[in-house]
């Protein structure tokens, strides 16, 4: 057998590929390119059943590097909101009295969360104690009427994800895209009141997203207005 160097290969390449095969197996451009070439000799009547194999394969750890990212960005995602809901809650803990926190919602906790709109409603009518002027306040029933804006009314104490309504717009207080509605829960004794999230970016709040860190958020606020309320 002659040992002597292909025509088409230079001495150094050829003696590169003979020292470390395994530089054309880990190279998929290459080997695709291999394989074209066999097939093109045996003529298009001929199946290379290891060529379809090799290509099944191919295909399937395709997919499964894309389904291996999916799950990185997913987990990297999740930590990430982890961590913002972290410093917003440590914004809210920081505050002094019930001025510092209405005060801060909109100023310091919205961009903290990545939002445009950050806003407090609470349902009352006159006599009242005195609230902060960042509040909303609205008549009896606003709530319900917020959230359902037209639909069917959700629970009461569920968090509702959606496309902005015209209903929201003036609480907002400037154009958003999507929102994020948490109802809070005061007291028997006291008004009832409603968080209101808004966000310029369409894809921001949605009904198919989770809600576990929004309630967490929504949690902490409610107890920590509940104490500036009674300080």
């Amino acid at each position: 057998m002659s040992t002597e160097p292909s025509a088409g290969l230079s001495s150094e390449l050829r003696d590169r590929l003979l020292a470390d095969p395994g530089a054309i197996l880990d190279d998929r451009e290459v080997m695709r390119a291999l394989l074209g070439a066999e097939r093109a000799q045996m003529g298009e009547n001929v199946i290379d059943i290891r060529a379809r194999a090799m290509q099944a394969l191919e295909d399937r750890l395709n997919r499964l590097e894309i389904t291996h990212d999916g799950v990185i960005a997913a987990a990297f995602e999740n930590q990430n909101g982890v961590a913002i809901i972290h410093r917003a809650v440590i914004g809210l803990l920081e505050t002094a009295d019930l001025d510092d926190l209405v005060g801060c919602l909109q100023s310091d906790i919205a961009p903290i969360l990545r939002i445009e709109t950050l806003r407090l409603l609470v349902e009352a009518e006159p006599p009242m104690a005195r609230l902060p002027e960042d509040v909303h306040i609205a008549p009896p029933g606003a709530v319900d009427r917020i959230v359902a804006a037209g639909r069917r009314a959700p629970r009461g104490d569920d968090i509702v994800l959606r496309r902005a309504s015209p209903i929201t717009q003036p609480i907002h207080g400037r154009a958003v895209a999507s929102e994020a509605l948490l109802p809070l829960d005061l007291g028997a004794r006291r008004p009832r009141a409603l968080l209101l999230m808004g966000s310029a970016d369409t894809g921001r709040f949605s009904p198919a997203h989770g809600t576990d860190l929004l309630r967490f958020f929504g949690q902490v606020l409610r107890l920590v207005l509940l104490a500036r309320l009674r300080g």
